[in-house]
């Protein structure tokens, strides 16, 4: 069985567009494979090149197009109401640089699918920060090995 693929409808449009894009890039691909293919064998030295950029385009369709059919929209929190969850847009305080971090709490697809809306970096709930945040509220401390440093971070604001 397949596993459901957790998105905010923004996460979903982005994907959409995605797909597009590579749709166009691999349908480009496969009119340059073309073009090579036709043309006399001293011409046709970028042959490979060409099939190898079409192989990486319809790889990254077939992986969009998977994604979207697995695609369910998140529904808003029952009952987790100011808990940090899938969706959630959240306001970090990195507390050892004093720093405010916007951000949304999202499936690691949807961190992958393009940069998010109204200024909030988009973060997988797979990522240290992101696992870390799952189910704290506004308030919250707490701190992330992020290789040769701890961050400690303080959780200012959570909502749906």
């Amino acid at each position: 069985m397949t596993q459901p693929l957790p998105l905010t409808p923004e996460g979903l449009t982005r994907l959409q567009a995605a797909l597009e894009r590579e749709q166009a890039r691999r349908d480009e691909a496969r009119r340059v494979v073309q073009e090579q293919m036709e043309a006399n064998e001293n011409e046709s030295l970028d042959l490979a090149a060409a099939q190898e950029a079409l192989s990486g385009a319809e790889a990254r369709v077939g992986e969009l197009e998977d994604q979207l059919a697995r695609a369910v929209l998140l529904a808003p929190s029952g009952g987790t109401r100011g808990q940090a969850a899938l969706g959630s847009r959240v306001r970090l305080l990195h507390v050892d640089l004093g720093r405010e971090l916007p951000l949304q709490l999202v499936s690691a697809a949807e961190a992958a699918a393009g940069p998010g809306e109204h200024g909030a970096a988009l973060v997988s709930s797979e990522s240290p920060v992101g696992r870390a945040l799952l189910g704290r509220r506004a308030g919250d401390e707490f701190a992330v090995d992020l290789g040769r440093v701890q961050a400690r971070y303080r959780v200012l604001t959570v909502e749906d």
